[in-house]
């Protein structure tokens, strides 16, 4: 006995449905690529463009430093050309010593006007109270003759500019001499070692 199934229409209809809802909610694999690769490439775009900015704002940055140096140092060095001019005027002249002496004499005063003129002072050196702000002692000797570290040769001047420290000066320094007392090894004061810590132990 032979027994037939028959499907049923709202079965087949259901199968059918089915496989159309699968279908219509599959991805749009190609769309979605597309989409990705554009938005990559627009973020690409971007990046470059701000690298771009970027060493547009390094090269211009770099070309005002180059600039405010050399507009900061002309000046200066174009006052100082003059005494460059007359040195050479001094080294071309045929004239006595004692006429080249005072020609090197002028052009001194003219540099230390010059000096002034950019706010460059000497530091205080010949007989100063020793200062090691502004002092760098070079050498240190014992003397009766100070009662304070005194600096009493200068070996390179030193100079400030708007009352900041440009260059120390290179001195030698007097201490007080320690009192007799002490160099039997009985002193009955501190006033040498005082003398030598104030010095810098030059």
């Amino acid at each position: 006995m032979t027994i037939e199934v028959k499907e049923s229409p709202d079965s087949h209809e259901e199968d059918q449905g089915c496989g159309e809802a699968v279908d219509a909610g599959a991805p749009d694999t190609e769309g979605d690529l597309r989409a990705e690769l554009a938005a990559a490439s627009e973020e690409v775009d971007r990046l470059r463009r701000a690298a771009a900015e970027f060493d547009n704002l390094r090269k211009r940055a770099e070309r005002e430093r180059l600039e405010s140096r050399w507009n900061t140092a002309a000046g200066p060095l174009r006052e100082f050309l003059g005494v460059v001019d007359n040195l050479d005027r001094a080294l071309q002249a045929e004239a006595s010593a004692d006429d080249l002496r005072a020609g090197v004499e002028m052009i001194r005063r003219q540099m230390a006007d010059l000096l002034r003129r950019f706010d460059v002072e000497p530091v205080e050196g010949m007989n100063a109270p020793f200062d090691p702000n502004v002092h760098q002692a070079v050498a240190r000797e014992e003397s009766a003759e100070v009662d304070e570290p005194t600096v009493v040769q200068e070996l390179q001047t030193g100079y400030t500019m708007e009352s900041r420290l440009l260059r120390a000066a290179m001195v030698r320094v007097a201490v007080p001499a320690p009192p007799p007392a002490s160099r039997d090894g009985n002193v009955e004061d501190g006033a040498g070692n005082d003398a030598d810590a104030a010095a810098g132990g030059a």
